[in-house]
């Protein structure tokens, strides 16, 4: 372990035991409850249709508070081998979840949740529908409009439409009703 894990380590577990660590914010974090819901969500991600050691490294960089770990700390967290941990970060950086950075003055890469993840999740799936959607038009004339497949497809496609257009209007009601929680806490923050 690098000198720079080493202070994040002592960083982030000031108690000097496995079980509690000392946040930054002087607050306690019970370490073993963190991962048991790593595990927890990362089975849920597996159970949906993701890798499981890349569901592991998803679940370990949301439950940290900066959102992002080394490689050498997502191996440590998860008790599993740097190439284990390359091969799910290769998988995240793909499907965009995950993006690579490196700290200054250092050769070693980070690994950082995007922001607002959830929305360029499902806004990247609205690119993947269109495509679908594309090929299954496609499709329709392939197998003829009046054929059994055919008439199966073209529902199908519209699905798709109908859940493309749902999905734009659930962002942009997502962008509202955000704009208006922040709205919010300013005003809440500067009363009192």
């Amino acid at each position: 372990m690098g000198s720079e894990d080493q202070r994040r380590g002592a960083k982030g577990n000031k108690s000097g035991n496995a079980r509690g660590s000392e946040r930054e914010d002087g607050t306690q974090r019970d370490e073993e409850a963190v991962s048991r819901f790593v595990e927890r969500f990362a089975a849920e991600m597996t159970e949906a249709g993701m890798q499981r050691t890349a569901s592991r490294v998803f679940a370990a960089l949301l439950s940290s508070d900066d959102a992002s770990m080394t490689s050498a700390e997502l191996s440590e967290r998860l008790r599993i081998s740097p190439a284990a941990v390359s091969g799910a970060v290769r998988y995240l950086t793909q499907v965009n979840m995950v993006g690579r950075e490196r700290d200054l003055g250092s050769r070693r890469d980070r690994y950082r949740l995007h922001n607002e993840l959830w929305y360029t999740t499902f806004a990247q799936r609205d690119s993947v529908l269109v495509r679908w959607e594309n090929a299954l038009r496609d499709g329709v004339e392939t197998l003829g409009r009046d054929t059994p497949a055919g008439v199966r497809v073209a529902e199908t496609v519209e699905f798709f439409e109908f859940l493309q257009q749902e999905l734009l209007a659930l962002m942009g009601r997502w962008k509202d009703y955000q704009e208006a929680r922040r709205t919010e806490g300013t005003r809440g923050a500067g009363t009192g």
